[in-house]
């Protein structure tokens, strides 16, 4: 018997004078990642995501007075085969894994390979070895440039109290990025608004009565879980630690670190974040500056998010 594995492919035409609409189904469909099987017909793996993705494509082509239809195909073997090789990124990630270890150690270059790796693995259906190998490039050139940078590490996280943290002094590197400004601003607006906190020249400088976090062996810090779903960033770990990560203004917080700080899926806005919270750094005289500079952006971030759910 023949197994078949099920493909998408977006069937698509638009007038040529409307290059407007033409301009924007190009970016969307570079952007999923789609492989061309000739002009206007567009092929991705079918999931349940890529499936309503291509219908909201087909609805906006049909807006625009084109046409479109998202087919269901059905490969054997040898056909899902030929179109699993139509979305190989090897090569894409050798010549970001070259980039990288060319690549003069400084914030602003990891920051641009760490958004190109992102957009690979947003569209990377299929992943192998290379992605590893050009994540683990990419840490190592973090590592280079920021020592003491947490490895995830398997763990289980545990609920907590926040009442059991109260008046606590929290320890994490000095020089302050996204993952750290963004947990030291949960920390004190929702688990302990009373925190002390010290910035560590050395993770091994943190004292034994401080709760360290974002570093190796820290309380709190980056986690692998044991069934292979994505890491978990450090603030991520705090909010699913004190029972945060069901505030839907959280979760999207929480997607905009993990995406500036480890990478994945790209969120819309955290470019401009980015650029917001490097900016401050850039000009705070310290630590303390800083955090409450940045603790005003996520403030920001909070209010503007619950308004918009409020909304829904």
């Amino acid at each position: 018997m023949i197994e078949l594995v099920e493909w998408l492919a977006l069937v698509t035409t638009l007038p040529a004078r409307n290059t407007a609409a033409r301009m924007r189904l190009w970016r969307a469909l570079k952007a999923l990642g789609c492989a061309t099987l000739r002009d206007g017909v567009y092929l991705l793996p079918a999931r349940e995501d890529t499936d309503a993705t291509l219908r909201a494509l087909a609805d906006e082509v049909r807006a625009a007075e084109g046409s479109a239809e998202v087919l269901h195909i059905a490969a054997n073997g040898a056909q899902d085969t030929g179109f699993r090789q139509l979305f190989d990124l090897s090569a894409d990630y050798g010549a970001l894994i070259a980039a990288i270890r060319l690549a003069t150690v400084d914030e602003k270059t990891l920051r641009r390979l760490t958004r190109e790796f992102a957009a690979l693995v947003a569209t990377d259906y299929f992943p192998a070895a290379a992605q590893d190998q050009a994540r683990q490039a990419l840490a190592d050139l973090s590592a280079r440039l920021s020592p003491g940078e947490p490895h995830a590490s398997g763990s289980a996280i545990r609920r907590l109290a926040s009442a059991d943290f109260s008046g606590r002094t929290w320890a994490t590197r000095k020089h302050l990025w996204v993952d750290r400004m963004a947990s030291a601003w949960i920390i004190r607006r929702f688990i302990d608004p009373q925190a002390c906190f010290l910035w560590l020249a050395s993770p091994a400088d943190c004292p034994p009565d401080a709760l360290g976090f974002d570093f190796d062996g820290a309380t709190f810090t980056h986690i692998a879980p044991a069934d292979n779903a994505p890491e978990r960033v450090t603030f991520e770990v705090l909010a699913a630690s004190f029972g945060l990560d069901a505030d839907p203004a959280i979760a999207r917080i929480a997607t905009i670190v993990h995406c500036l700080d480890v990478g994945g899926a790209p969120v819309a806005e955290a470019a401009g974040i980015e650029a917001v919270l490097a900016g401050l750094r850039a000009s705070a005289p310290d630590d303390d500056q800083l955090l409450a500079e940045a603790s005003r952006v996520f403030d920001g971030l909070y209010t503007n998010y619950c308004k918009e759910n409020d909304h829904e």
